[in-house]
């Protein structure tokens, strides 16, 4: 392997109860009535893709999609900087990746906009040689593109890159991009790990074995 493409969410940070927090929010502010039934199908969506899906269920008038994206971008961005939220190891982890001569790359579903305030946040902005937002591409995960794109940047060939996913979808897309999925799992026993090539429960005391 010569390179390492990480996921954003839930494997540099632990963003979700901050998506949760943001869209509970807003979407309740517009008069949508979430349930958890709902929310579990969103996880795994794009910010548009989620703006779209509540506003089908429950139209409002007072805003546009847009500015209803925004809202929800801003809040997550303001919990971020708040609370933080990090992984537990992940910047000694990256470093060692690094030294050990990885070129490492991003490819997440969020928006673009976030991922500066993430990487800071962790401390890690000046390791990644190639960021991809799913706005960059016309489908996000569990589509291949952004896997793909990043590759590309990176100068490294799919089948030389291993991806880091906490998702079934995100591994989806890695594999449909012909890459070597390591599942981070960080406590979650129900993550689906059939398309797992290894696994990995935390980035503390971790060796770099399964990436050579």
């Amino acid at each position: 392997m010569k390179a390492v493409i990480f996921d954003m969410d839930g494997v540099i940070i632990d963003s979700e109860p901050f998506w949760q927090r943001a869209e509970f929010e807003v979407f309740s502010s517009l008069g949508v009535a979430l349930n958890t039934e709902f929310t579990n199908l969103t996880k795994t969506m794009t910010t548009v893709e989620v703006t779209k899906f509540w506003y089908d269920k429950f139209p409002w008038e007072s805003k546009t999609l847009e500015e209803v994206e925004e809202m929800v971008i801003v809040r997550v961005m303001e919990l971020i900087e708040q609370v933080g939220g990090e992984i537990n190891g992940i910047e000694s982890f990256i470093k060692k990746l690094k030294d050990n001569g990885f070129k490492i790359g991003l490819a997440t579903n969020s928006p673009y906009k976030i991922i500066p305030v993430v990487l800071k946040k962790a401390g890690i902005s000046q390791y990644f040689d190639s960021i991809f937002s799913a706005e960059f591409v016309e489908l996000g995960k569990p589509d291949p593109a952004i896997y793909l794109m990043t590759s590309k940047e990176l100068g490294i060939e799919p089948e030389n890159c291993i991806v880091i996913e906490d998702s079934y979808s995100g591994m989806m897309a890695a594999k449909k991009a012909g890459m070597k999925v390591v599942a981070f799992t960080n406590g979650n026993e129900d993550l689906n790990l059939s398309l797992a090539d290894y696994t990995m429960e935390s980035f503390l005391e971790h060796e770099l074995t399964i990436f050579s």
